[in-house]
């Protein structure tokens, strides 16, 4: 007479309940991938191999499966909460060793790394000084907390329209006097230390489809001088349909002493490529230019291809690295460690390390987490049936027990 069946039932049933309950008690962990008990028959062996009169001996736990299924996504206000959607894994480092994990809850520590709660370190690829990435080695993701410098006004464009119905003014040009000049406009430049300078054109009509463009430069003192010794910049040709024909790309330099700031002398491009001379009031379509002051950080956004962007109080936004996603050919082979954190294994197989949005990877959603997958429904519809099994396999060895007192009872 055997026991060894309904006990292995009973050994059965309980870990499916531990599992049960560990889904239960983690259905509000972030990250958390639900598991499931799964099970096995037992045989005797015999070197005769089993034969059709074989009841078995039980079940076992064949194995505790963790199902990497997609949870929901739910919104936070945290930047640097961070939900995956598709395949994959955070890459996290804990002094040089490193794991994998669904949770996106980060955050930064007092040396501006992105780190977990429990202070491992997100991986990435990094950022040049010019914000450009550099894909190859992985990284400690950090951000920085300094300004970012100033950019030199290097290209402007300029796109107006020149009343052709004006006249050549009789007076010599005098840029304190409006009537030397048809029509002037202005634009903001920055000099090597970011300081705002004014340019101001001022367009006279020297002849027919011709105008002649000056410039001066007023500093943030106040001070306004005439640029190229009080000569014209560029001389701009149109033909009888009003389109430019010349005079359109032109360099302006300005001595560092009409910036009055210490900066360097400033040399840019001028182009005034599109501008147009019809017979409709002086007009400024478009000015653009690609200098900057200097900026303080207030804040970032992570996009869906994990490049983090950090925003200036200037305008500017400059990368300053991106987040990494990894993925297994089984990720059922993981190891689980707690704290939501995997280990690679020699059956999950090496990670397939690439940027969001790459390949079979998942792409990124910022401000936001990515629920639990546990089915409370499910999970208590389970429990009753573990509960069930259990009971049935407990009478199993009550009936074992009878029928041993009744054998042991006979005369």
């Amino acid at each position: 007479m055997s026991f060894q069946q309904g006990l292995s039932g009973l050994n059965a049933a309980a870990k499916n309940l531990d599992v049960i309950g560990n889904n239960v008690a983690n259905s509000s962990t972030v990250g958390f991938k639900a598991s499931q008990a799964q099970f096995a028959d037992v045989y005797a062996a015999s070197l005769a191999g089993a034969t059709g009169l074989a009841a078995g001996i039980g079940t076992k736990v064949a194995t505790i499966a963790t199902q990497f299924t997609q949870g929901n996504i739910s919104v936070t206000n945290n930047p640097l909460d961070i939900a995956i959607n598709g395949k994959g894994f955070f890459r996290v480092d804990q002094q040089g060793t490193i794991f994998y994990t669904r949770n996106g809850q980060f955050q930064l520590n007092k040396d501006g790394y992105i780190v977990t709660a429990a202070g491992e370190n997100l991986t990435g690829y990094a950022a040049n000084a010019n914000g450009q990435i550099l894909p190859g080695a992985l990284v400690n993701l950090q951000l920085s907390q300094a300004d970012i410098a100033p950019s030199p006004t290097a290209k402007a464009n300029v796109l107006v329209n020149l009343d052709s119905r004006q006249t050549t003014p009789t007076a010599a040009f005098n840029y304190l006097d409006p009537i030397t000049y048809n029509s002037s406009t202005s634009m903001t430049v920055y000099d090597s230390l970011g300081n705002a300078q004014t340019y101001t054109f001022y367009f006279r009509k020297t002849a027919g489809n011709t105008w002649a463009v000056y410039s001066s430069l007023t500093n943030p003192s106040g001070t306004t001088t005439l640029q190229n010794g009080g000569s014209p910049i560029t001389t701009l040709g149109y033909n009888t349909s009003g389109v430019l024909t010349s005079g359109a790309v032109v360099t302006a330099n300005v001595p560092a002493i009409d910036l009055g700031t210490g900066a360097a002398a400033l040399s840019f491009q001028l182009d005034f490529t599109g501008s147009t001379q019809f017979g409709s009031p002086f007009s400024v379509n478009a000015i653009t230019q690609d200098g900057y002051t200097s900026g303080r950080l207030t804040g970032f956004a992570i996009d869906d291809n994990g490049i983090i962007q950090a925003r200036y109080s200037n305008g500017q936004n400059k990368a300053q690295g991106q987040i990494v996603l990894a993925n297994f050919t089984n990720p059922q082979g993981l190891q689980p460690l707690g704290n939501t954190l995997f280990a690679e294994t020699a059956t999950s197989g090496q990670p397939l390390v690439g940027a969001p949005g790459s390949g079979a990877l998942g792409v990124l959603q910022s401000s936001a987490t990515e629920d639990s997958t546990v089915d409370l429904t499910a999970e208590l519809v389970n429990m009753i049936t573990a509960q069930r099994v259990y009971q049935a396999n407990a009478q199993t060895i009550k009936t074992q027990d009878a029928v041993l007192q009744t054998l042991v009872n006979l005369r």
